[in-house]
């Protein structure tokens, strides 16, 4: 014998609604093909932040700086509804977006840096420009979170799980995997050029250095290299000492050109 569904029965599954997404510029390079550059549905059931649902997409909230939900800008925890367009823009530099939400509440270009454990080589480049960079070889995650929070440094890595914390509020993630491409895309993407200060910080442990006289280090040098050389550095912490010697004019090239990319 079938058993008869009462007339008056009600549905308790949840609802499903969709909202609909487009992503700008270099955000979709965190996107699948079939999603970059072009506006997709997204469902989902209750009500998650745009927040929540950026990230469940690929995309760290550290890369934006702006949402716009029906041409209205929103801030992270604007609770999707269903039925909205959603245009989701990544850090501006130049434009001028002071009258909408910005999603961050100070600029990405704090030129304070921690870098994740495989970036070594970009750290001391960044060091040899004269910007305050941490690295270790043996950083956990957490402890990359908590220093970039505590001195509001800038979380660069290549690792984008890290930037969906929640505590992350300035980080960005690397592209490229060559060090001398990964400075290049830095210094464009935070527009650093005008902020170099080389050989005024240690590329070994990141302190700064101090004028020293020959007389101070003269027992920690070759004679030679006091006799050719007049004008010496040394580092505040690990007291590495430095000097202008044979590689200093290819340096200088080298940042000139960093400057004229």
């Amino acid at each position: 014998m079938q058993n008869k569904v009462p007339e008056n029965r009600i549905d308790h599954s949840p609802v499903l609604r969709t909202s609909f997404f487009r992503f700008y510029e270099e955000l979709n390079e965190f996107l699948p093909k079939e999603k970059a550059k072009k506006t997709f549905p997204v469902s989902f059931t209750g009500k998650p932040s745009v927040k929540n649902t950026i990230e469940m997409l690929g995309v760290p909230h550290t890369e934006i700086d702006l949402i716009l939900v029906d041409g209205t800008s929103v801030d992270f925890g604007y609770q999707l509804e269903g039925g909205e367009q959603v245009s989701v823009y990544p850090v501006f530099e130049s434009l001028d977006i002071s009258p909408l939400i910005r999603l961050r509440s100070k600029p990405l270009r704090n030129t304070n840096f921690i870098v994740d454990v495989n970036l070594g080589k970009l750290a001391r480049k960044l060091r040899l420009l004269g910007f305050d960079t941490l690295f270790r070889n043996d950083f956990e995650d957490a402890e990359i979170i908590r220093i970039a929070a505590k001195e509001k440094r800038i979380i660069l890595t290549r690792d984008k799980g890290i930037l969906k914390c929640s505590e992350v509020t300035h980080g960005y993630w690397l592209r490229n995997t060559e060090p001398s491409l990964q400075l290049e895309e830095v210094v464009e993407r935070l527009q650093l050029r005008n902020s170099f200060k080389p050989f005024t910080r240690c590329t070994h442990c990141n302190h700064k250095l101090r004028s020293v006289g020959k007389k101070e280090i003269a027992d920690r040098l070759p004679s030679d290299t006091l006799q050719y050389y007049a004008e010496f550095w040394e580092c505040e912490g690990c007291k590495n000492i430095y000097w202008e010697g044979s590689h200093f004019d290819s340096i200088l090239h080298w940042i000139e050109k960093l400057k004229e990319m």
